[in-house]
């Protein structure tokens, strides 16, 4: 409240957090449904990493996540949903990493998240908020889940960069 209170002109909120479990899907979601009660008016913007079986270490994810994502059908504005398993897979197929760490993963989060908020942070010809983004892309107000897309992919500390042709690039995008 003490944050919100000192901004001059507040768009709204972003909150990082995960839907399998522990602090991210119960206290995260009770977190934006007590935001979205003060704040009614203002944009609710989610991260929300989304469990995988293949990757679980708890076997109640499923449910945490069901009932977060219920919450999050309420009390968001925006949500985009970062694959857990796609993060392993990208790691370890396209990145070439055997055994990839919470490093590596936050790595290519943080990627995306630098690339959807880059018209909210930089001003230019295509400068946006987070009201216009969801003007943009959200048809209906129950459907505002975006998975993210980002390319090329290069792993955390490289220094070499080789260019890529679009097939390739075109590949990293729509590769599953």
């Amino acid at each position: 409240r003490r944050e919100a209170e000192g901004c001059d002109c507040l768009q709204g909120f972003q909150i990082t957090h995960s839907l399998g479990g522990g602090t991210g899907a119960g206290m995260g979601t009770l977190l934006i449904s007590k935001i979205r009660e003060e704040f009614p008016d203002r944009m609710m913007a989610t991260f929300s990493v989304v469990p995988s079986p293949k990757v679980s270490d708890t076997v109640v994810e499923p449910y945490n996540a069901t009932l977060s994502v219920h919450q999050l059908v309420k009390n968001s504005d925006e949500t985009f949903c970062i694959d857990n398993e796609a993060l392993y897979d990208i790691c370890m197929r396209t990145l070439k990493l055997s055994n990839p760490s919470y490093g590596d993963l936050n790595y290519l989060v943080s990627a995306v998240m630098s690339g959807v908020t880059v018209s909210l942070r930089f001003p230019g010809q295509l400068n946006s908020d987070l009201r216009k983004l969801a003007v943009n892309m959200v048809p209906f107000p129950r459907l505002h889940f975006f998975m993210v897309g980002f390319a090329p992919l290069t792993a955390r500390g490289a220094h070499s960069f080789r260019a890529l042709s679009v097939p390739e690039l075109t590949q990293q995008m729509f590769d599953p």
